[in-house]
């Protein structure tokens, strides 16, 4: 049972199908929502766009759900999906070592090139230590994702569930499409 849902483009921001006034587009409005509702967690600045865009829907989807404790707990999972897996951060990186002229490897550039670095946040933030998985598939596909959440419910520490879609292919096409699912 979905309880809240956000969704997140470059020009659009809907939580629980209500539009959330904003005035930037593109990657500026994620830097926005995160002054506008989070501002305590200043590692979000170093972060690449899909890291930004996932613990930004994140924040305004727990925000959403009301239970903000930052409490340890085991029974929630978070799981996402996308098309693009980390291509933004793996093109940036490897800017960094294409030249043997300039070759200048950076390890806080090389960090984001694996997408699940953003589920990754988002349990350490919120001290989940349930299932953390980023499925990457060739297109938007709802019953894959559906079967795959489904599937992560099997686990019986699994009562509710962080997921939906996230993908970006850089700073100005992005789509957030996240759910708190919860167990039957």
């Amino acid at each position: 049972m979905i309880k809240h849902n956000v969704y997140i483009s470059p020009d659009k921001v809907l939580v629980d199908g209500k539009a959330l006034t904003h005035n930037e587009k593109g990657s500026a409005l994620l830097t926005e929502l995160y002054r506008n509702n989070v501002s305590d967690y200043p590692k979000f600045f170093k972060m690449d766009t899909l890291s930004k865009l996932g613990f930004v829907a994140s924040e305004l989807l727990l925000n959403a759900e009301g239970n903000r404790d930052f409490e340890p707990r085991e029974d929630r999972a978070v799981i996402f999906f996308n098309k693009h897996a980390s291509l933004q951060a793996d093109t940036h990186y490897q800017s960094t070592i294409q030249d043997p002229e300039h070759f200048f490897p950076s390890p806080a550039a090389f960090v984001y090139t694996l997408p699940n670095i953003v589920t990754g946040e988002i349990a350490i933030r919120n001290k989940y230590f349930g299932e953390t998985s980023f499925i990457v598939v060739e297109d938007y596909d709802e019953k894959i994702i559906e079967r795959n959440l489904k599937n992560s419910f099997q686990d019986p520490m699994t009562k509710s569930i962080i997921g939906g879609w996230l993908d970006c292919l850089d700073e100005e096409h992005f789509e957030a499409k996240i759910f708190l699912l919860y167990k039957d």
